[in-house]
């Protein structure tokens, strides 16, 4: 009995060798099996196992000197570790338990409530599939196929005409991007660029033997890993000193290389959304609809052209469409509220503030609906659980590396559940195998 308790205080200490700077930022107990060093292995835990082992046989100063013996003079006569789980097994399925069981205080009912809903109500409204700017350029090139009558110049020469249509002011700047239109002052943008190549998900990864790596997760533990997302990641206007990548939401859905990549990508996928949501709004707003429709026919008919009205009035509504887009994310980027669907209240450009939109690009708040925040972690939620994983992996290993002694800190070796056999010997003749199976969750 008591070689048996020699072996399981010493697997205990090899578990109390936990990385304290992945406990600190994260909340997680893995043994990080580099120590510290440039080389990660099993073997490193597996000497410190001996040691341990090896440490507890051994008689103590006082015994020495009173020339006794260590219990039935046994000594650890070897160690072997044959099995192990590390953080990133089966997918990143050890690690998520991780998180699961460091949530579990928090309560899931209405955890995410407005996220699933919010998340759903862009899914089933299609407001991530109705691509508007393909419509715009559609409706475009169809007014640009109709051939347009010359004119007589002064000198009494045909030139061709020139439709002056007034959504081509707004149309113009698509191509400037969603990011600088919405982003006045762009030194607020970190710079910040990393190496993916160096991060868990780009990596061959080191794997465990299948020691308690199970996935089954519930739809409530997945809400448990969302908001432990939202807790200790940072994000464009809720960033961490701790944080290596500035927008680690922003990474764990688009994992690009950069910040700017990141809130680049981020800043797309809104002006898709709510370009596609006030669409909804403004074509089916018979007032709006007919400022357009008067603008095009007063223009086509300067020009005696008449049959292009309807394309010119939807190309106005598409440009108007557009530059409230552009108004929203500036509202979003600023801290200030845009609701997903907009009604007549909360609609901020009129057709004239429309062709100089850029002038009213002041942040702002529209009074209800969504905050920024609000619109990454809808995005979030939808992406494949072993995506996020990964990179949350990686997001780790950025941090981690950061603090002092973790230059080498690598999630893939991160040790969380081990099975070991210590071999034990006596002076008189007699051995015996000890095999236990130790982790933080057994």
């Amino acid at each position: 009995m008591k070689t048996e308790c020699v072996a399981d205080i010493s697997m205990n200490s090899v578990l109390a060798e936990y990385s304290r700077a992945l406990y600190e930022q994260y909340g997680l107990l893995f043994v990080d099996t580099s120590y510290g060093c440039e080389n990660p292995s099993i073997i490193n835990t597996q000497e410190h196992l001996r040691y341990y082992a090896q440490k507890n046989f051994s008689r103590t100063v006082p015994s020495r000197l009173a020339g006794n013996d260590s219990i039935f003079s046994a000594y650890c006569d070897g160690v072997s570790i044959t099995g192990s789980s590390f953080a990133l097994d089966n997918n990143g399925a050890v690690l998520n338990r991780q998180i699961i069981s460091y949530m579990g205080a928090e309560p899931v009912e209405g955890l995410l409530a407005d996220v699933q809903t919010n998340a759903r109500l862009i899914q089933d409204n299609a407001l991530d599939t109705t691509d508007v700017a393909a419509m715009a350029a559609e409706n475009q090139a169809a007014i640009d196929a109709i051939e347009l009558p010359p004119i007589i110049n002064e000198d009494g020469e045909e030139e061709e005409m020139s439709l002056a249509n007034p959504a081509d002011v707004v149309n113009s700047q698509r191509g400037i991007g969603a990011l600088n239109l919405a982003i006045k002052d762009k030194s607020r943008i970190s710079k910040v660029t990393v190496d993916l190549d160096q991060y868990a998900s780009h990596r061959q990864l080191n794997k465990g033997t299948g020691l308690n790596d199970k996935e089954d997760i519930s739809a409530g533990e997945r809400l448990l890993l969302e908001q432990y997302y939202y807790e200790k990641c940072s994000r464009y206007g809720g960033e961490l000193d701790k944080s290596l990548l500035k927008y680690q939401l922003e990474y764990m859905i688009y994992g690009q290389k950069s910040d700017w990549g990141n809130l680049e990508r981020m800043a797309e996928n809104l002006l898709f959304w709510r370009e596609a949501s006030n669409m909804i709004y403004l074509f089916g707003c018979d007032a709006k609809v007919a400022e357009a429709e008067f603008i095009a026919e007063v223009v086509t008919a300067l020009f005696c052209i008449p049959e292009l009205a309807d394309l010119v009035k939807y190309s106005i509504l598409f440009a108007w469409t557009f530059a409230e887009t552009v108004s929203d994310l500036n509202i979003l980027f600023s801290g200030g509220r845009v609701p997903l669907f907009k009604s007549d209240s909360t609609w901020r450009l009129s057709l004239t503030n429309m062709f100089g939109f850029r002038d009213f690009l002041n942040g702002g708040d529209l009074g209800e609906g969504m905050y920024y925040e609000d619109y990454v972690r809808a995005r979030l939620f939808m992406v494949s659980l072993p995506e996020k994983t990964m990179r949350l992996a990686d997001i780790i290993e950025m941090d981690v590396r950061k603090t002092a002694g973790n230059a080498a800190f690598k999630m893939d070796h991160c040790l969380d559940t081990f099975c070991a056999e210590i071999h034990v010997r006596t002076r008189f003749g007699y051995d015996c195998k000890i095999e236990r199976i130790y982790g933080y969750e057994m």
